[in-house]
């Protein structure tokens, strides 16, 4: 079992040890247990370090049944008993900064508007924590930021310990413990007491910025995503590099982006509106040429046409404009891609199933589709021409019985 845990040191970055054991995951993961490590396995919200142990990374790392396994990309050789263990420290402190400024905002959020933090999250990008209240307005937020910060630029000491239940006691914890022995506080001088086994810096200037990103409702809570320290600087320069580009494109200075963007936005629905209604003239225009083609099959006018590149959208809307234009046709309609796509329409003096129709031209080419007696619609893959498809249907409207 592991004797020093990473809890001891949160600044160390290299250190030596001893193998226990080793072994491999059930996928094959070879993994080793030292006697001692300076690696945080995954655990309260944290994901694990990585680094490298006898210069072979360190892809994971999780305590499990009490010995912390550090999974490895390739397995140690045999002989090697011995091994330096190395940190990726940037990412230690990434996590150092983003963790300490999740205790600070979580306290601001309890003080300040008494919504005590029930769930915490480190992604990669940014990290959220669910607070108990589903009411958060920009102004609350604003006001637990600022309080957030102010701890920050105070520098204020930040202790990590473990504490006998005595000294326990007479700590205002924010939440209790949920384990009853080897019980770690962390302690932000004057403001927080956390029961936590994460790493955390000395000072809480190390933390940098704290910046509430945004928030939503989370199963009757409040969801809120935030970033600090050096991930505060990369959003902020991803956002000033997005805004300096919008202001070029847009000719206009920064305070008018967002009625430049709502007036862009207008006009955008509006084009919109108009070429929706140029394509439904144009498909107006279109059925009745494709009527003009017409068959008469029986006492029907069959109109059967092949397309290149046409949505099925496109050729339900054709079909459908086709068959109200004249009551007595039916249109069998095939666009041709990847796959082949069918089509198939009646009038309302026309009595043909439209779906019973389409389900015996679609055996030609071991394709599924459905559709209702009116309209019906389907695809395979195309191992016959779609031209052909719409004959052998022609000839099944000439041949049915009705």
């Amino acid at each position: 079992m592991t004797k020093k845990r990473y809890y001891e040191d949160a600044y160390l970055q290299t250190f030596q040890a001893g193998i226990i054991s080793r072994g491999k995951e059930a996928d094959g993961t070879s993994y080793v247990v030292l006697d001692q490590t300076a690696f945080y396995p995954t655990g309260g919200g944290q994901p694990s370090d990585l680094g490298y142990i006898a210069d072979v990374a360190v892809v994971d790392v999780e305590e499990v049944d009490g010995e912390i396994r550090h999974r490895l990309a390739a397995p140690l050789a045999d002989e090697i008993v011995e091994v330096t263990g190395t940190i990726d420290w940037e990412r230690r402190f990434d996590h150092m900064q983003q963790h300490t400024g999740q205790h600070i905002l979580s306290a601001a959020f309890d003080e300040l508007i008494e919504a005590p933090t029930v769930a915490f999250h480190l992604g990669r990008e940014t990290v959220t924590i669910d607070i108990a209240t589903s009411d958060l307005s920009a102004e609350k937020a604003q006001v637990v930021e600022r309080l957030a910060n102010q701890i920050v630029l105070e520098n204020r000491d930040i202790t990590a310990r473990f504490v006998d239940e005595a000294e326990l006691a007479a700590m205002p914890l924010r939440k209790p413990p949920t384990v009853t022995e080897n019980i770690r506080i962390v302690a932000i001088d004057r403001f927080d007491y956390n029961p936590c086994g994460g790493t955390h810096p000395a000072r809480t200037g190390e933390v940098g910025m704290i910046k509430i990103l945004g928030w939503e409702k989370a199963k009757g809570n409040t969801r809120v995503e935030f970033v600090c320290g050096l991930r505060a600087l990369a959003s902020f320069g991803q956002k000033q590099t997005v805004i300096k580009e919008l202001t070029r494109l847009l000719a206009a200075q920064e305070f008018e982006l967002p009625a430049q963007i709502t007036r862009l936005l207008a006009e955008r629905k509006e084009l919109e509106y108009q070429i929706g209604e140029f394509k439904s003239l144009q498909l107006e225009q279109e059925a009745r040429e494709l009527l003009n083609t017409a068959v008469p099959v029986r006492s029907y006018l069959v109109v059967k046409q092949v397309f290149a590149n046409r949505t099925i959208q496109e050729l339900q809307k054709l079909a459908q404009l086709i068959c109200t234009q004249n009551p007595a046709a039916i249109a069998l309609l095939a666009g041709t891609g990847a796959k082949t796509q069918l089509v198939f329409s009646r009038g309302t003096d026309v009595k043909l199933a439209m779906n019973a129709l389409l389900k015996e031209t679609l055996v030609l080419i071991d394709g599924k589709g459905g559709g209702s007696l009116t309209t019906a619609q389907g695809g395979g893959e195309s191992q016959k021409p779609a031209d052909e498809l719409l004959v052998h249907a022609s000839g099944l409207i000439e041949t049915s019985e009705e």
